[in-house]
């Protein structure tokens, strides 16, 4: 599963977290920017954390075509017209706010937003 946006510095590493934490070791997860930031964004950092996510691993990787090609889904949120296409994937664009400077409180509402997403999307998926 890999989770796509701009700076992959946000949205994505908030799916991937929370995809992560809920589906274990069923899912493979990643995620990626098409243009990384430097780092993952503090409030993003300090929502995780107030969820009980872990953001040890989390550092914005940039979207190449290997890790497209690695995926079997492919979630973009506000940038799928910059994302590779492979045949044989499954692409899906989640329209979730833009989060690039938002003060925390918006923060925790665009995780919220993102969680009730991701169990869609596990409820979805096939069986184990």
């Amino acid at each position: 599963m890999l989770f796509v946006c701009g700076h992959n510095a946000g949205r994505s590493q908030m799916a991937a977290a929370l995809l992560a934490q809920r589906a274990g070791e069923r899912v493979v997860v990643t995620s990626a920017g098409t243009d990384p930031a430097a780092e993952v964004e503090p409030h993003v950092a300090q929502a995780l954390l107030e969820a009980g996510l872990s953001v040890t691993d989390a550092y914005p990787k940039p979207l190449t075509n290997e890790v497209v090609e690695a995926a079997d889904y492919v979630i973009t949120m506000g940038c799928g017209d910059a994302c590779p296409v492979v045949p044989g994937r499954h692409y899906l664009n989640w329209s979730v706010a833009d989060l690039d400077g938002a003060p925390i409180g918006v923060v925790r509402t665009i995780l919220g937003d993102i969680d009730a997403l991701i169990t869609d999307l596990l409820a979805a998926l096939p069986g184990p």
